[in-house]
C-alpha cells in the first residue's frame, strides 16, 4: 500500500488574520482566546524542539489593514509555514468593494508566498443561519480567488466552508460569529492534515450527533440576548468607523519558541 510522505519537520509558524485566527472565541481562564492556530503551534512544538511561532492576527482587522500591518512582519521573519486567512470582515460589511478585496488578497498572496515554505489559505466555515444565506454569494466569490491564488502560487487550502460539521450552530459561540473551542479545536485538525501530517481526528468534518432542538421560548431569548449583547454594538461600530480591534496589538507580535496550552 502506498504511503504518504512525512512532512518535513516545521520549525516555524506564524499566522496572520483577523478575530478567526486570534482565537475568538476559544476562552481560557485567564481571560485570553487560544484558538486553532495555538493548537497547531502547540502539535507542531510538540515534535519539533525550538519551534517558533508568531500571531499577528488582530480581531475585526479588514484586508487592506492586514496587508498594510501583518504582511511586511510575516514576510519579514521568513516563517516554515505562514497561514493567511482574510477578507472575511470586508464581505460581511454592507458596502463592500469585492474587486478591491481581490486585489489585496493578490498583493498579500505575492508577497507572502517567496517569503515562506508553504503558504496556506483557507476557505472559512461559515454558520447555519440567515447571516450566511444573505451574504453567500460574497464569500463563495471570495472563495473563488482564494483557490485561484492557490492554484497559481502553490499555496494549499484549507476547505473549512465545505466542512458540514462546522455549519453547525452548535459549535458557534453565542455571538454567532466565532467558533467555540471543539470549533477551534477540529479546524486545528483540519490545517494539520492539509500540512500532510497524519490525522488525529479522521473525522474532524463529520457533524455531531443530532439532539433535541430548543424550544420557541428559549431560542427567542437567546435571540433578544444576542441582539442585546452583540448585534447592536456590531451594527453601532460599523456606523461609527470602529472595530473591536482598533489599538488591539498583534496576538504574539515577535517569532519566539512556543510555549502555551494545548
Amino acid at each position: 500500500m502506498q504511503t504518504n510522505p512525512t512532512p518535513p519537520p516545521c520549525t516555524s509558524l506564524v499566522a496572520l488574520g483577523d478575530s478567526f485566527t486570534e482565537g475568538m472565541s476559544d476562552l481560557l481562564p485567564d481571560g485570553s482566546y487560544r484558538g486553532w492556530a495555538d493548537l497547531l503551534a502547540a502539535r507542531m512544538a510538540a515534535r519539533t524542539p525550538g519551534f517558533r511561532y508568531a500571531n499577528l492576527a488582530v480581531r475585526g482587522k479588514l484586508i487592506g489593514q492586514i496587508v498594510d500591518e501583518q504582511v511586511p512582519l510575516a514576510a519579514a521573519m521568513r516563517p516554515d509555514v505562514i497561514t493567511l486567512v482574510g477578507g472575511l470582515n470586508d464581505a460581511l460589511r454592507p458596502k463592500c468593494d469585492m474587486n478591491r478585496v481581490r486585489d489585496l488578497l493578490t498583493e498579500a498572496v505575492e508577497r507572502l508566498t517567496p517569503a515562506c515554505e508553504q503558504l496556506v489559505l483557507m476557505r472559512s466555515p461559515g454558520r447555519q443561519g440567515p447571516v450566511l444565506e444573505r451574504f453567500r454569494p460574497r464569500m463563495e466569490e471570495l472563495f473563488a480567488c482564494v483557490e485561484e491564488l492557490a492554484a497559481k502560487h502553490g499555496a494549499r487550502v484549507v476547505d473549512l466552508y465545505g466542512a458540514p460539521a462546522l455549519a453547525d450552530p452548535r459549535l458557534w459561540d453565542v455571538d454567532r460569529l466565532h467558533l467555540t473551542a471543539e470549533g477551534h479545536r477540529r479546524v486545528a485538525e483540519a490545517v494539520w492534515q492539509t500540512l500532510g501530517y497524519e490525522a488525529e481526528d479522521a473525522e474532524w468534518h463529520v457533524p455531531m450527533a443530532r439532539t433535541l432542538p430548543p424550544g420557541w421560548v428559549s431560542r427567542r431569548v437567546a435571540d433578544a440576548r444576542f441582539a442585546r449583547q452583540h448585534l447592536l454594538p456590531w451594527i453601532g461600530r460599523r456606523l461609527t468607523g470602529r472595530s473591536s480591534g482598533d489599538g488591539r496589538p498583534p496576538k504574539r507580535p515577535e517569532l519566539l519558541p512556543y510555549e502555551g496550552q494545548a
